[in-house]
């Protein structure tokens, strides 16, 4: 049987950025939708990594003293390192100082040059050091760029403007390859603008961190050039052609609003210049805001997963992550939310199921699982919620309603305990033992399916549930508890969180990076 293939990228993140919890968001939700996939049998192919050249980079390294490798690769476990921590199950990490990745960017700079779309002029405009790129004069007075400086100076451009008619018939007759709607039509507004050429260069005189433009020795590329190339580099392209065309196009791009343009317009003409098919979807979701404003090194708001996960533990935060963001809107984090959706969600729903059922079971059958007699109606009810979930949920996930998906699963969770409190299997235990038993076996079959579903989203607390339960790789067919298995001890899953502000998640969080 042929799989359906999966290629999910995160962005490349800056190597002199700090994670943050906007970092994390992105990496987890690509996480949790690879993890689907695979639980679906699909082929799967996860992608993420850093960028780690351009002039932050190399004065960043000049201030420690370092050259500007060292300093990457001092920096780069910073990523690495709490992806582990947070259960990341990427395939590949690129970094864009790796000699596969210098290798595509400097094959695909004279492959664009030899078909004439990369040219040579004279130029002379703002400049953001900050944002390293060229900014218009009314960005400038926008006020949002920093350390702006008029430069004049010979580089190479990209004819983007060649393909600009081009990119709007493209979205136009695809509807589903900007998402959400909202940002379709903020680039189709874009675009209806005269779209000038890309600068891809920059002179050595001014900045020798980057990677070394092949037709001309004097200059290096401009680093969203080079890293825009990554999410060809890691499927093999020019180095493996068989796998580049089993993974190309990349089934879904996820990216934060902010970086909308590039991979919009820089990266789809760019891959127009190369004959290569476009993503199937750019996603762009929001940004998380601390209580209602957005992160900030210089305000010192900027949430650290590392101090929450240490606080509350690793699934609770992918929980809450992609529980509370719809995905393409603005979020705001507060260590009061937080704590609110843990202990109802995980504490007193979730765990509190498994505590019930695990208990009864343990009180009148001796730990083990009763056997699955003929169902009433009310447990009919159940079943049903429980067959048809697997669907639904396949459904959301495919147009990336994450957070409905998460409360489909829940909302199975609640209809159990409500369903437990209506039959009160502690009473008919005591005149009708086999009628608690068949109870109790549709109550811990639901909380299994909820398990397995919600196993890309917090893969230790529900592996654990599985093996509390010994059905550990079961699917999502009705039935899939065995009776007679004997569960095992275990402790609360999720604990209740104290609602003491002054213990809250924020108020120990320190400033970790823009």
């Amino acid at each position: 049987m042929t799989k359906n293939k999966f290629y999910v990228t995160t962005p490349i993140y800056y190597v002199n950025d700090n994670p943050h919890i906007g970092h994390a968001y992105t990496t987890i939700l690509a996480d949790v939708l690879a993890r689907f996939h695979r639980g679906m049998g699909d082929d799967v192919f996860f992608l993420t990594g850093l960028d780690e050249h351009g002039q932050k980079v190399q004065q960043a390294a000049e201030k420690r003293a370092l050259t500007p490798q060292a300093h990457c690769d001092d920096l780069a476990p910073r990523f690495s390192g709490l992806w582990e921590k947070l259960e990341i199950s990427h395939d590949d990490f690129i970094r864009t100082t790796e000699p596969r990745h210098v290798k595509v960017v400097q094959a695909v700079l004279q492959a664009v040059y030899e078909k004439g779309d990369i040219y040579q002029k004279e130029y002379e405009g703002l400049y953001s050091v900050a944002e390293e790129r060229f900014i218009t004069e009314k960005e400038a007075e926008s006020g949002q760029f920093r350390d702006v400086r008029r430069i004049q100076e010979k580089n190479w451009f990209f004819r983007m403007s060649r393909y600009q008619e081009r990119l709007v018939r493209y979205i136009e007759e695809h509807p589903g390859f900007i998402r959400p709607e909202h940002r379709k039509n903020e680039m189709l507004g874009f675009l209806r603008q005269p779209l000038s050429d890309l600068c891809i260069s920059r002179p050595k005189t001014r900045l020798n961190w980057g990677i070394e433009i092949p037709f001309d020795r004097d200059y290096v590329t401009y680093v969203w050039f080079d890293a825009l190339i990554n999410y060809i580099t890691a499927p093999g392209y020019l180095a493996d052609n068989a796998r580049f065309g089993h993974w190309w196009p990349v089934s879904v791009h996820l990216i934060g609003k902010d970086i909308l343009t590039t991979h919009c317009v820089y990266w789809t003409t760019m891959l127009f210049a190369l004959d290569l098919p476009l993503p199937e979807t750019i996603f762009a979701h929001g940004w998380w805001l601390i209580a209602e404003s957005k992160m900030s090194k210089s305000v010192g708001n900027v949430v650290n997963p590392l101090d929450l996960v240490g606080q509350y533990g690793v699934d609770a935060v992918r929980y809450y992550l992609m529980a509370e963001m719809v995905l393409g809107a603005d979020s705001n984090f507060t260590p009061e939310n937080f704590i609110k959706r843990y202990n109802s969600d995980l504490a007193n729903d979730f765990g509190n199921l498994l505590n019930r059922v695990s208990g009864l079971i343990g009180k009148y059958f001796d730990s083990v699982v009763p056997a699955a007699l003929e169902l009433s109606a009310d447990d009919t009810v159940i079943m049903g919620q429980g067959a048809a979930l697997g669907g639904r949920v396949e459904a959301l996930l495919k147009e990336y309603k994450v957070d409905a998906a998460i409360n489909e699963i829940m909302n199975l969770v609640r209809a159990v305990n409500k369903y437990m409190e209506v039959q009160a299997p502690w009473k008919l235990a005591k005149t009708d033992l086999p009628a608690a038993g068949r109870v109790l076996y549709v109550a811990t079959e639901a909380l299994r399916l909820a398990a397995v579903l919600l196993g890309a989203v917090m893969p230790e607390k529900s592996g654990q549930v599985l093996d509390v339960l010994g059905a550990r790789g079961t699917g999502l067919a009705w039935g899939g508890l065995k009776s007679g298995t004997r569960l095992t001890a275990h402790p609360p899953l999720f604990p209740r969180i104290e609602t003491d502000p002054s213990r809250a998640a924020g108020s120990s969080v320190k400033g970790a990076g823009a």
